[in-house]
């Protein structure tokens, strides 16, 4: 990935936390503490602040000074689990990965995210969009960024559905069940930031 293949990865994936910050806040409204999308557009902005300098470092630096300035910058949990994810790709991705060391990296990120948030796929967070997306890239064969995509936005919405299990929706319970949890919906939207560039 060339320096300008990175800026437009870095834009869209900030652009698209951007522009639905308002729906991210909605969600949260409904089983948090409303302040998702508010917090995710600071650390998208923040991000942006920084692109030009993101663009010409190497991919693995440039995923872990992104990590970092989401952990400074976003408030409540999402900074640190999408900080710790992006730190994690950057430490474990080569320079140009192929598809098995992308699988290996992701997978170890998203390990990651289950240890500092103590939590697992099936409890009603961005892992349970995280986790079948790895699934899918590990599967491989044709139309692989296409089945990413549309994985990520299924498993956000077979959130809607489940009872939290983890952070500020779990004091709901049974009220939690009905509403699309807003981490999961934040990782869908930025995966399917990534497979739009990666399809170009």
């Amino acid at each position: 990935m060339d320096s300008s293949a990175q800026r437009r990865l870095i834009e869209e994936v900030a652009n698209v936390v951007i522009s639905h910050a308002d729906e991210l806040t909605t969600l949260d409204q409904a089983i948090g503490d409303g302040d998702h999308g508010l917090n995710m557009k600071r650390g998208a902005l923040a991000i942006l602040e920084r692109l030009d300098d993101l663009a010409a470092k190497p991919l693995p630096d440039a995923l872990k000074a992104a990590g970092q300035t989401l952990v400074m910058k976003v408030g409540g949990a999402s900074g640190p689990l999408y900080g710790t994810l992006l730190m994690t790709l950057g430490k474990d991705l080569p320079m140009a990965p192929s598809r098995d060391e992308l699988v290996r990296a992701v997978g170890l990120a998203v390990a990651a995210v289950k240890k500092i948030g103590r939590s697992d796929v099936g409890q009603k967070t961005m892992l349970d969009v995280l986790g079948p997306v790895h699934e899918e890239l590990a599967s491989g064969g044709s139309g692989l960024v296409d089945r990413v995509r549309q994985r990520g936005a299924a498993a956000a919405d077979a959130t809607v559905p489940m009872k939290a299990i983890k952070g500020r929706a779990s004091f709901l319970g049974e009220r939690s069940i009905g509403h699309m949890d807003p981490g999961a919906r934040s990782a869908s939207l930025m995966i399917a930031a990534v497979c739009t560039v990666m399809e170009d």
